[in-house]
């Protein structure tokens, strides 16, 4: 009886994970990209995005699009300011193709800097596809929200 009732979570452990499409696949990405996001963990973040991804952060002055300049980015960005929270708030999924998704809503960011406590609301856009067996970000482009 408990061989049978492994197999049959096995089943459906294997039958949920290839139901999961691409609007769970992006949706995916964006969670990780939080959670490296709330542990400063640069390499992490930085391995979510395509080689060729445009890159627009809150303190961006100018197009990122290089692997290298999102690095720096989040470099000072996240090893700087040690955010603790980043959370997607409101937002809408539109699934483009079966490779291409697009996440965007608002979000809301928080931490320390310069050792006082920050929250920062932001609007937030991500293009995440699917290149070769994995979804990667493709365009990321957050701005603050305006008062």
């Amino acid at each position: 009886m408990q061989r049978q009732l492994i197999q049959l979570f096995a089943l459906l452990v294997l039958c949920s994970n290839s139901l999961a499409g691409p609007r769970e696949e992006a949706l995916g990405v964006v969670d990780k990209w939080a959670k490296a996001f709330v542990e400063s963990d640069v390499d992490s973040i930085v391995k979510l995005y395509a080689p060729d991804a445009l890159f627009f952060g809150t303190g961006s002055k100018t197009l990122v699009t290089t692997p290298e300049g999102i690095r720096t980015y989040f470099e000072q960005a996240l090893l700087t300011n040690k955010p603790k929270s980043a959370v997607l708030g409101d937002h809408s999924v539109m699934v483009i193709s079966d490779t291409t998704v697009v996440v965007t809503g608002l979000d809301a960011a928080g931490g320390v800097r310069d050792g006082k406590l920050y929250s920062a609301d932001g609007r937030v856009t991500f293009v995440v596809a699917k290149r070769g067996d994995g979804w990667q970000i493709v365009h990321f482009h957050r701005s603050a929200k305006p008062n």
